[in-house]
């Protein structure tokens, strides 16, 4: 008799385990999932780390980003001969520059610890720009098909005609060219103020919300078109939910999980997308630092000074690494047809 009350409790115990397995949320499971992968983790931890980088810049830097030594410009650290050895025979060695100088005197680390803030600022304005137009857009498109659909796609086929980097060029290009010396008082005026005071990324931001939306529209009216016709959302109809709410309430939130892998995967993208346009000087306004200006001002004496060219380089690249990791993790995690698996 207690071996049975034995087996049974231990059956029950079994049981259990299962039923709350079972009835884990798709979100903690692919949680679980995304914990189990050593890479995502590894970018994860790697982004968390150059978030707080940049929100604590100013205690982190050892200079301000824009001070000035002209008696010790292209500097280099001592450490840094023996990975470049024919540096000793013209660079002047200095001990207050972990990272050495560039041409004018300014810290290396520094600004690079302060071009944290306008990667990763592109790197969040750039999905949520997306992701508010480019999903409302898809949802309008996809739920409403007929001429409707037909059009609003065709909108989207046009913009997809021109070449996203060059179109973005141009944008900078007019811009920055219109809003050069407004009239004061005109609404020109004050965008050129306000792009001023962010720094030269407020127009980086316009540009990247001309083009960054097209592919997530498609995306969500391909998932919108999937879904349009399902028994849950038939359900809805039949109760008298508006199409807002089916739209909002029922639809939007079953396509989540590969919106969010479409634009974890993209992020890496922006990244480029401002350090290419700052490298060719349409992007941040100097001294701003951004790692593609300080790539491009390395690049002029990468033979010579090598580390003002390799040191913003390895910042750029490690970041746009991690958020690959971290993007394969999610859409690992947020696969329906990985769940259940180890």
């Amino acid at each position: 008799m207690t071996t049975d009350n034995n087996l049974a409790k231990i059956s029950l115990e079994l049981g259990g385990k299962e039923m709350r397995k079972k009835g884990e949320s798709l979100w903690m499971d692919a949680f679980h999932r995304l914990l189990r992968n050593r890479a995502a983790v590894l970018g994860l931890v790697f982004i968390i780390l150059i978030v707080l980088t940049a929100i604590f810049a100013g205690k982190v830097a050892i200079y301000p980003y824009d001070k000035q030594t002209l008696v010790d410009e292209n500097s280099v650290p001592a450490w840094l001969l023996k990975i470049f050895p024919t540096l000793q025979n013209y660079a002047k060695v200095s001990a207050k520059y972990p990272l050495g100088a560039d041409y004018v005197g300014r810290d290396l680390f520094s600004r690079i610890i302060f071009g944290t803030r306008v990667s990763l600022t592109v790197a969040f304005i750039g999905p949520l720009i997306s992701l508010c137009i480019g999903v409302v857009y898809g949802c309008i498109s996809g739920y409403a098909s007929g001429w409707l659909d037909n059009v609003m796609m065709r909108i989207v086929d046009v913009l997809y005609a021109f070449p996203g980097l060059l179109f973005i060029i141009l944008l900078m290009a007019f811009f920055r060219s219109s809003f050069s010396n407004p009239a004061p008082g005109t609404i020109s005026y004050y965008l050129g103020q306000l792009d001023a005071k962010a720094g030269g990324l407020l127009f980086i931001f316009i540009g990247i919300g001309f083009t960054a939306w097209q592919t997530m529209a498609r995306l969500t009216r391909g998932q919108v078109l999937s879904l349009r016709e399902k028994e849950f959302v038939e359900a809805a109809r039949t109760v008298g939910a508006t199409n807002r709410r089916i739209i909002f309430r029922h639809i939007l939130p079953n396509i989540l999980g590969p919106l969010i892998v479409a634009e974890s995967m993209a992020i890496p993208g922006y990244i480029s997308t401002e350090a290419f346009l700052s490298f060719i000087g349409l992007g941040v306004n100097p001294p701003t630092p951004s790692w593609g200006s300080m790539i491009a001002d390395g690049a002029t004496v990468v033979r010579t000074y090598p580390n003002q060219a390799i040191f913003p380089s390895l910042a750029l690249a490690l970041t746009m690494f991690a958020f690959n990791f971290l993007g394969d993790g999610l859409r690992d995690a947020l696969d329906p047809r990985m769940r259940g698996q180890q």
